[in-house]
């Protein structure tokens, strides 16, 4: 849910299209069932067992694929439940084997590999933040079959990540034209709020929000992930009452590891750390849980405890991994920021990340180490950064 396109015209206003949904169903499953793209990389597609129940599941997974070698449904399956595991347990390791279980078309020309493959890599290493190669990959998808709502959400995604939000609005459209209306109706209304047009955001969501065809049980999650994105719209327009109504609205409508994330962001903003390890007592320790968790312990006892200790191994860890510590710059940054209180560090790292994705909450970062490290220059940077993309945070505009 994380990430959304923009529009060009700033005067014009954008009318949703009626959904359709009953029409449109049998296309919006296809959407569901092709390999899905989480907002963000922590959000969590599909739940496997911990421990001995997660060994039994990766057997299961290796099995699967020495029966089924060279069949790309196989291998999409296996990539994805991997890829899973990979996000739920925190463990970048389970990214590796997402890969290795598309290893079969890795000597394959782009023009002969299937779209779905192509697909589902791209996932994986927007995933592991090779964005270029996952933009290469969805390219080459594109290419063979242009009508792919899921690679061209992907893309729309992928691009808003990297601050090319004219790019991603175009994406959108075509997301929209290949699948159902309310995917590209949405995501071309989180760019609006990106570029500052939150009262045309909000008012297309919530337009989406009523839609009679949306009210299925069956479409419950699509609902959660369009109120995350009002509840975001509102926090970025400097509307903390509408964005916890937004959040609590969604939370009801079961359980989201990335809008949990979310809203645990949300609540360490408006200094309400205590709520946060309730909200996430029953998460997967992944990294994102940890790193809010540790905020969390450094607010309310004033000192780093178990969460940020356990996350500092995992860093450690990471880092003699080949490129291990430059994909996770964001959250090392925040670490080093809100955890250990070493502004210089955090400021290095926010620099390094900015250089990776160029979200909302990339740049909040930058322009908060800048503040912290007082370094006026590191500041002019986030500005000129806001600038070229065209982005409209009340949250950052107030640090720049």
């Amino acid at each position: 849910m994380s990430g959304g396109p923009p529009r060009h015209r700033r005067g014009a206003h954008w009318h949703p299209l009626a959904l359709g949904l009953a029409v449109a169903g049998s296309a919006l499953a296809t959407v569901h069932a092709a390999p899905r793209l989480p907002a963000s990389d922590d959000q969590v597609v599909e739940t496997l067992p911990g421990g001995p129940g997660a060994a039994k599941a990766k057997r299961r997974l290796r099995a699967s694929l020495q029966e089924r070698a060279g069949d790309p449904a196989a291998a999409v399956e296996a990539a994805q439940a991997y890829l899973t595991l990979a996000r739920t347990q925190g463990d970048a390791r389970y990214a590796g084997q997402a890969l290795a279980a598309l290893r079969a078309w890795d000597a394959v020309p782009a023009a002969q590999t299937p779209p779905e493959v192509l697909v589902m890599r791209a996932t994986v290493q927007q995933f592991v933040h090779d964005f270029d190669g996952a933009e290469a990959s969805l390219k080459a998808a594109l290419a063979r079959r242009p009508a792919d709502a899921q690679a061209w959400l992907t893309q729309a995604t992928l691009l808003r990540v990297r601050g090319r939000l004219a790019e991603s609005d175009a994406a959108c459209r075509a997301t929209g034209r290949a699948g159902p209306a309310v995917y590209g109706i949405a995501c071309l209304a989180e760019n609006a709020a990106l570029r500052g047009r939150h009262d045309e955001a909000r008012a297309t969501l919530r337009t989406l929000l009523r839609d009679a065809p949306l009210q299925a049980d069956s479409l419950a999650s699509v609902r959660q992930w369009l109120w995350t994105t009002l509840a975001e719209v509102e926090e970025r327009a400097a509307r903390p009452a509408a964005a916890e109504a937004a959040y609590r609205e969604a939370l009801l409508l079961g359980r989201d590891g990335y809008l949990r994330l979310a809203y645990a962001d949300f609540l360490l903003q408006q200094d309400r750390a205590s709520e946060v390890p309730p909200l996430l007592s029953a998460e997967p320790r992944s990294d994102p849980v940890l790193l809010r968790l540790a905020i969390a312990e450094r607010r309310t006892s004033g000192r780093p405890g178990e969460a940020a200790e356990e996350l500092a191994d995992r860093f450690a860890a990471e880092a003699l991994r080949p490129a291990g510590a430059a994909g996770h710059a964001r959250e090392q940054a925040l670490f080093a920021l809100d955890v250990q209180g070493n502004a210089k560090q955090a400021l290095a790292l926010a620099r390094r990340n900015i250089g990776l994705q160029r979200e909302p909450t990339d740049l909040l970062l930058l322009a908060r180490a800048a503040r912290a490290a007082k370094d006026p220059a590191a500041l002019a940077e986030a500005r000129r950064v806001r600038d070229e993309i065209g982005l409209r945070d009340a949250r950052i505009d107030a640090l720049l």
